[in-house]
Formats: structure tokens, sequence, C-alpha cells
């Protein structure tokens, strides 16, 4: 499972349809994306099965300049990294020495990349819907139009200092949450971030 179980968790812009009843996370989350172009910090992960048992904790770093760009990189408990270079999304598991490349339109699609560092046109694969206050946070629900989609439902929780959590539930019933910290809005990332090359002996499997 590893990273695959959030792909890329990395915006929305109100032109995607959203239910009247109540707009804080709404508006929360467009003055977040309008203001964000790019962002760094760490996270925490956790994966449920369908029953609420713990699968797997995992935590690292990240870094995204929208759109299409991020770096999603896991230090525990096994070292993998996801690289969107704008055109593709890279995968490279470290232990097993492998690097699964895809087109970026293909890779993203209706997924919690799409949420982070797509761009407007991508959003508008989701209807959003203000949830209300809970746990201290702002949350919205964002639902993909796409009924073939691996996620039934994304939710982003805002907190004093912006994008604090996001929970993720599969078609499966396994659910995800990431716990942001230290999240940096717009600092100047260098453009090697972004870039990736597969390291010498490494199996590279998909479309280049």
């Amino acid at each position: 499972m590893r990273a695959y179980a959030f792909f890329a968790a990395l915006g929305l812009a109100c032109a995607v349809a959203a239910s009247p009843a109540g707009a804080a996370a709404l508006d929360r989350l467009d003055r977040f994306m309008t203001a964000t172009r790019t962002a760094q910090g760490a996270f925490q992960q956790r994966i449920y099965d369908r029953g609420g048992k713990l699968v797997q904790a995992s935590s690292g770093t990240l870094a995204f300049q929208r759109p299409g760009k991020f770096r999603w990189s896991y230090v525990k408990p096994y070292p993998q990294l996801i690289v969107g270079d704008g055109e593709r999304v890279w995968v490279y598991d470290e232990d097993l020495k492998q690097v699964t490349v895809r087109k970026l339109d293909v890779a993203l699609g209706a997924t919690p990349a799409a949420l982070l560092a797509g761009d407007d046109a991508a959003m508008r694969a989701f209807v959003l819907r203000d949830e209300g206050v809970q746990d201290g946070l702002e949350w919205l629900a964002a639902t993909p139009r796409d009924k073939e989609s691996s996620f039934e439902r994304i939710r982003m929780g805002f907190g004093a200092d912006g994008l604090a959590r996001m929970e993720l539930t599969d078609s499966f019933g396994q659910r995800t949450e990431l716990v942001f910290t230290a999240l940096e809005r717009n600092p100047r990332l260098a453009p090697e971030l972004f870039e990736f090359v597969p390291p010498p002996g490494a199996d590279v499997i998909g479309e280049r």
C-alpha cells in the first residue's frame, strides 16, 4: 500500500459546484488557494481499514508549486518519493529500486493531488460542500464527479494557520488521515525539487 493509499495528496476554485448551505470552509479554501502558489511543510499519515483498524502510519515532507508540480517524500517507515514535474508523475520506491512514471493528467484525475497542485480546470472534477466546524476546524468535503474514481470523498480541514488536515475515503472503505505541520505558504522553492532522474540501476515502469 505505502504511498499509493494517498497517491500524491497535493487549487480548488469556486468554479466547481457547491451546495448553498454554509460557505465558511469554501471561503477559507478559496482564500488559501488564491493566495498560495507554493507551499512546503511536513505531514503525518495514518491509514485505517474499513473496520477502523490502523494498518499503516508514516511521515515525511511535502512541497508543491501550482499548477502540477509537487514533491511528496515519505521518510518513515519506508522511504518513497513522489515527484510531479508538470508533465509527468514519478514514484520512486527506494527499497524495490523501482520507478513508476505516468502522464500528469492521467495520474491526477479526480485525486487528492488535484486538490492541492491541480489547476482550476482539474478542480471541476469535484463537487464541493461545506461541512461546518468539527474538532476546531472548518471542514470542506470534495466528492469526485467521476463515479469510477478510486476515492469516494476527500475532506479538508482548515485551522487558524490554513490547511491543517485532509481525510480521504476510498471505494473500499479505507480511510487515510493526513495532518500537516509547519506548512509554509509561498516560500521560494528550488526548481530542482520538482525534477526527477531515475537512479542508475532502477527499473522504470510506465510511459516517459
